[in-house]
């Protein structure tokens, strides 16, 4: 009986998990989550719902009882921690003022991330602070202060990546300015910047401009931080930074206006490397120096612009900014399926895989759910009656989406 419980135990963890970052627990937009809603509406299968001040392309992030956003308000930024039991707000603390909006989203677009004791928070006007779960606040940064004004041509949006304690915050620009493009890793205890190196490029007018964030390829005994951007996949080493290895990839014509938005998923020894829809080029792991032809697994003209791709590693699906979903093999390219609309809408959204099924949310808050595999098929379409730059997150059995209005809990947590 004891080994039952124990068994039962195991199970449950492993399929309830935290979402502490943009795109989740594996940074690939994955989940190990079961029986998740399907069907909700603005009324049905609400747990709770929270009303917001504003639009927001960043995710909400999820550890235990807490949920933090990153919040626009008028002129002002703020982060947010909720109660996930019933979304009221237990703190608020300021961010940053000189919010604007741009396009489609604003200076909040950029994903918190913690590692169950801290969270850090950014800004699209480079602000970083760092806070306990008490609201105490650790330390502060302004990245434009200490390094020069950001210069992308459609105002900053890439969320941190954390590892091994550290910040991995990646600034690639050019189209409004002349500075050259860096990485940096920051210490997340003290806030103090411990690496910083330049990211070279050749990329001219808007193209040297990258929306991305950084992603940690492991494979084997090996580590690494891949940058997607500027014409360029490169491979650094975690500690110092050190590029380990390049691909010039994402722009075969050298087009000018070639800004890249959707980042690069990471999967079994595989990089899924996308540009501006084409190419979208899958990398193979392992490799040194230029690996430009060398390390080129496949590559396709149907890749997306805005959504980030998601894969379980036997499959990688494809949402287009106009609603037309791609299945791939994910080793060798070759299409399962490829040109199913799912809607005529416009999609900024990432989509979520998780339960047997593929959340894709359009901006005009419809979640349409597809069955995972390699079939087409729809199984349900969900409005919320709402603008919506953000992705799901997926906690407990439970779904959270955040709209212009409101961030929404759907279904029932699991206990």
């Amino acid at each position: 009986m004891k080994n039952v419980l124990l068994l039962f135990v195991a199970l449950s963890l492993l399929h309830a998990e935290n979402w502490p970052q943009w795109r989740g627990p594996s940074l690939d937009g994955s989940s190990h989550e079961v029986g998740l809603p399907v069907k909700w509406s603005t009324t049905e299968n609400i747990t709770w719902k929270l009303e917001l001040p504003s639009r927001s392309g960043s995710t909400p992030i999820i550890w235990g009882e807490f949920i933090f956003l990153n919040v626009a308000d008028g002129d002002n930024l703020e982060f947010w921690a909720l109660d996930r039991n019933d979304g009221k707000v237990r703190w608020k603390k300021p961010l940053a003022g000189g919010n604007f909006k741009i396009n489609k989203h604003n200076m909040s677009t950029p994903s918190p991330v913690t590692d169950g004791k801290t969270v850090w928070a950014m800004t699209g006007t480079g602000i970083i602070k760092a806070f306990e779960f008490d609201g105490k606040e650790l330390w502060a940064r302004d990245v434009q202060k200490d390094y020069g004004k950001f210069g992308l041509n459609w105002g900053y949006g890439s969320s941190p990546l954390l590892y091994k304690g550290s910040l991995f915050v990646q600034v690639l620009h050019g189209m409004k300015t002349s500075d050259p493009s860096y990485l940096l890793k920051i210490d997340g205890k003290t806030g103090k910047t411990t690496q910083k190196v330049e990211r070279w490029t050749d990329a001219k007018v808007e193209a040297p401009d990258a929306y991305t964030t950084p992603q940690l390829l492991e494979y084997g005994k090996n580590t690494e931080i891949v940058i997607s951007g500027g014409d360029y996949v490169t491979g650094h080493d975690p500690e110092t930074l050190k590029e380990l290895w390049r691909a010039k990839v994402l722009n075969p014509t050298s087009f000018a206006m070639n800004r890249i938005i959707a980042s690069a998923v990471v999967k079994d020894g595989m990089i899924y490397a996308c540009s501006r829809v084409k190419p979208m080029v899958a990398l193979k792991a392992g490799g040194k120096g230029d690996i430009t032809n060398t390390h080129v697994a496949w590559t396709t003209s149907n890749g997306p612009d805005v959504p980030s791709p998601v894969t379980d590693g036997t499959y990688l699906y494809v949402t287009n900014d106009r609603g037309i979903v791609f299945c791939f093999d994910a080793k060798t390219g070759a299409e399962i399926y490829s040109g199913q609309r799912i809607a005529k809408a416009i999609y900024s959204a990432s989509p979520v895989l998780a339960d047997g099924k593929i959340y894709i949310t359009s901006e005009e808050g419809v979640t349409t759910v597809l069955k995972a595999g390699p079939k087409f098929e729809v199984i349900a379409e969900n409005t919320l009656n709402d603008y919506t730059l953000s992705s799901p997150a997926i906690s407990d059995g439970q779904i959270f989406q955040r709209t212009a209005a409101h961030l929404y809990c759907i279904g029932k947590r699991k206990k």
